[in-house]
């Protein structure tokens, strides 16, 4: 779940979510990543789904609201 935590972060600051990078997080956060990257690459994944799920609801969003001025004049 750590894993998930720091791509977040990384997310949310604007930084590429890979290895070193989320490493890095888990460590300054007092952690340790373990050495076997399956369960990373499954956060990172995790991450890059959630990030493009959330960029399409922006999207959406920004879509539907375009119309809106020309119905109320």
């Amino acid at each position: 779940m750590e894993y998930v935590y720091a791509a977040l972060i990384l997310n949310e600051t604007g930084e590429e979510i890979n290895e070193d990078n989320v490493t890095a997080v888990l460590e300054a956060a007092g952690g340790a990543a373990d050495d076997d990257d399956d369960e990373g690459d499954e956060a990172a994944d995790e991450a890059e789904e959630e990030e493009a799920a959330e960029e399409e609801e922006d999207e959406d969003e920004e879509a539907s609201g375009e119309g809106l001025g020309e119905l109320f004049g």
